[in-house]
């Protein structure tokens, strides 16, 4: 489990810097330009800002944080439902590298989840 938090702490820091100090950039190296400039990209980066913060603390305590895991599964998993499978069927663009990210996170975090301690 830290190691989930662990690479929470070096990918959503790193991604939540560049969309909130360098949100242009962001559009290119975040979203792969499948999006234009926008406020939301911060709004994206602030989010990201507090799953980073709320990972380091699950470093010391890792059971106790572990609902930060379950809100990333559901937004993980709703961002490929609702926004990157639409886009994909449409051929419309989306970011596809933030996609297979998001699906490697949707397939491993069950099984990572300490569901007992969550639902006790």
């Amino acid at each position: 489990m830290r190691a989930m938090y662990l690479a929470n702490v070096i990918v959503a820091g790193g991604i939540s810097i560049s969309c909130l100090f360098y949100p242009k950039n962001a559009v290119t190296s975040v979203f792969t330009g499948a999006f234009q400039y926008s406020e939301a990209i911060r709004l994206v980066g602030a989010l990201w800002w507090a799953i980073f913060l709320l990972s380091i603390v699950g470093l010391a305590y890792p059971k106790q944080m572990s609902l930060v895991l379950l809100f990333q599964l559901i937004y993980k998993s709703s961002w490929l439902i609702f926004a990157a499978v639409p886009a994909m069927l449409n051929h419309q663009p989306y970011p596809k590298s933030m996609a297979m990210f998001f699906l490697a996170w949707v397939v491993i975090l069950p099984f990572i989840i300490p569901w007992k301690t969550i639902f006790s």
